[in-house]
């Protein structure tokens, strides 16, 4: 069987519909899924600054065809999306160093669903303890100790390493996906090519 990691992380709008599409897929295909929380402002930091620049001068025609494609996709897959312009871009580094307890307690996708949700349909701020906190509880986590755990040395050295980890194998956003270690897929619209490379693995 293929082996897929999906890179992710909760800022960003294309990840919270390309996350929903890779449980799908990983359920239809009965294909097992490792979720590698990652930084994406780190990696545009360090190898993709063009994406601060065109948030300085957007291309006003473009960032309206993007809202309406966010929200094409959105009705695609039965989701609520909307923009949270008040408090985007969000610092996420604490949601994602949270998933590291979430996983360890095999609750890794409740936690990120929700904390995708809470900050793309219910437009609240992930950066904050309450929001982080509820977040957990909804997933059938504890609060505080998820809270503890994301403010841990381990959660900070995994969440840094899986950033350095992307970009050493040529990611530069979020989602990234990889079959089989090297067959790199970026982007929720991709997701029906990491499909199809899946169907044509050996069983």
């Amino acid at each position: 069987m293929a082996t897929v990691e999906f890179f992710f992380d909760c800022s960003s709008p294309w990840t919270y519909l390309g996350f929903h599409r890779m449980v799908q897929l990983s359920a239809e295909l009965d294909q097992p899924v490792t979720w590698r929380p990652f930084l994406v402002g780190g990696v545009f930091n360090t190898v993709n600054p063009s994406v601060y620049r065109s948030r300085e001068t957007p291309v006003p025609a473009k960032q309206a065809y993007m809202l309406k494609d966010l929200a094409d996709w959105a009705r695609h897959y039965g989701l609520a999306i909307r923009w949270p312009q008040k408090i985007f871009p969000v610092n996420s580094v604490k949601a994602m160093r949270a998933c590291f307890f979430a996983d360890a307690q095999g609750r890794l996708v409740p936690f990120a669903r929700a904390a995708f949700e809470a900050y793309w349909g219910e437009m609240r701020d992930i950066s904050q303890d309450d929001v982080v906190a509820d977040v957990a509880a909804k997933a059938g986590l504890d609060p505080a100790a998820i809270l503890a755990a994301a403010a841990g040395d381990d959660a900070k050295a995994r969440l840094r390493a899986n950033t350095d980890e992307l970009i050493a194998r040529g990611g530069f956003g979020s989602p990234t996906v990889f079959v089989d270690g090297t067959d790199m897929y970026f982007g929720n619209d991709r997701l029906d090519l990491v499909a199809a490379a899946l169907r044509r693995a050996p069983a």
